[in-house]
């Protein structure tokens, strides 16, 4: 804990930024330990001491060839991975699935976007794993592609294993504990692979970490998350990822008892004969409907019950689980579930949705105008449409609207779910290609 004990023993009059001082007067919730990059702290753009040594704890824990820690989240990873990996202009094949800020590193780097499709679950209606048959189709339809970049594992913990001649960067924001107990994945060990401490371990948000595997590109990577990075990294951030690091190198009993738990969760949730569970790869994604509840409904028992869940889709709800929960905590998700009123089960099946054509790059729409949704069929779309969480673009810029997307957009707004556009002015209108 060298970082975080040097911050609680600064001694000096800080004649230098944050303008608060350090100066507890004001009510701002850990100004006392917010610093800059004062005498014997190091640099995190350039780290050569203690950020540097942990940056080595890092990439011994995780088992990468080298690790860098992120105040940005996993989006200035993201921007860094495929920057470092492609040329302005450079065809990349991309799961549609991917968080928007792929798309986003895409449009900044002008490239030729080539999507693939995960396989559909029509239980759920989700993407769930992008199979090796499907990237092996699209290299080989595209072999100008400079990288691959798939979410593993998705947002609702299903875990994609693929190999390709090619460089792979892989999103496993959501996946920073697999590998720390027998019951989750191992962690990928790609190209490059991009973790979100935060989402499931003990640390604050924002912080993330970009593993990179392949020498090749490890002085490109540096560079672009010194681009993307910001200049004035939070050193409250940064303490809480030595914390993190610290706990993960002696985390093996506490995982072992969160283990215990999850077990003793499944086999009481088995009992409850109206809840359905979702078979997927990460038992700490906790997915689960209920006869004859929608998500929203589900979400709002649960919130009355004293359950805050992570999201819900049209009919089942998310709750993420990490090594930080308690018994208590699980004692009152079962309670909670127990009280569900009974209800005569439906049998719901969501078809696939036919993904919409891509007629420009994303990059290639400059020009926009408003357009009532209702009448959008046949037009470019001009922004992103996306449920949050997780993030995941329904729709994108340069893709054709058709009626099938404005009808599953407008059941998922009127089954409440929260629909995002960039415009925000959905439901009623959609910014498309201005011709």
């Amino acid at each position: 804990m060298k970082l975080n004990n040097k911050l609680k023993e600064i001694n000096t009059y800080p004649f230098h930024m944050p303008g608060h001082k350090r100066n507890s007067d004001f009510g701002i919730i850990g100004a006392e330990i917010d610093i800059t990059e004062i005498d014997g702290f190091d640099n995190l753009h350039r780290p050569e001491s203690i950020l540097s040594e942990l940056e080595k704890r890092t990439a011994d824990i995780y088992g990468s060839k080298k690790s860098i820690l992120s105040v940005n989240g996993s989006t200035c990873c993201i921007l860094s991975a495929i920057s470092a990996v492609c040329k302005k202009g450079d065809t990349i094949i991309i799961a549609r699935n991917c968080h928007k800020s792929v798309y986003n590193a895409c449009f900044i780097n002008e490239l030729n976007t080539v999507y693939i499709e995960p396989e559909f679950c029509s239980a759920l209606g989700i993407y769930t794993k992008i199979t090796q048959k499907t990237v092996d189709t699209a290299v080989e339809n595209y072999p100008a592609a400079k990288a691959i970049v798939i979410t593993s594992p998705t947002y609702e913990g299903i875990v994609s294993e693929i190999k390709a001649d090619i460089p792979i960067i892989v999103d496993a924001a959501h996946g920073s504990h697999f590998g720390f107990a027998e019951i989750f994945p191992a962690q990928a060990h790609s190209d490059i692979v991009i973790n979100s401490l935060h989402k499931t371990l003990p640390s604050l948000t924002q912080t993330a970490v970009i593993h990179i595997n392949n020498e090749k590109y490890m002085d490109a990577v540096k560079k672009y998350m010194d681009i993307f990075e910001s200049s004035s990294p939070s050193y409250i951030l940064l303490a809480s990822i030595e914390k993190c690091i610290e706990f993960l190198e002696n985390s093996q009993t506490s995982f072992n008892e969160y283990k215990l738990l999850l077990n003793g969760f499944y086999k009481e949730l088995s009992n409850i004969k109206s809840i359905q569970v979702l078979k997927n790869d990460d038992p700490s994604r906790i997915i689960i409907s209920a006869d004859g509840y929608g998500g929203t409904e589900l979400s709002h028992h649960l919130r009355k019950n004293g359950i805050e869940a992570e999201g819900y889709g049209m009919n089942y709800v998310i709750l993420i689980s990490t090594v930080c929960d308690s018994e208590k905590g699980f004692e009152v998700l079962i309670q909670a579930l127990q009280n569900l009123e009974k209800r005569k089960k439906q049998k719901i099946s969501f078809d696939k949705i036919k993904l919409s054509e891509k007629k420009y790059d994303l990059w290639e729409i400059q020009s926009t105008e408003q357009t009532e949704f209702k009448n959008s069929s046949g037009k470019i779309s001009g922004e992103y449409v996306f449920a949050y969480p997780p993030g995941v673009p329904i729709i994108a810029p340069g893709e054709i609207i058709s009626n099938d997307i404005i009808d599953y957009i407008n059941t998922l707004i009127a089954k409440g779910i929260n629909i995002i556009s960039d415009s925000n002015l959905l439901p009623h209108s959609i910014l498309t290609k201005y011709d």
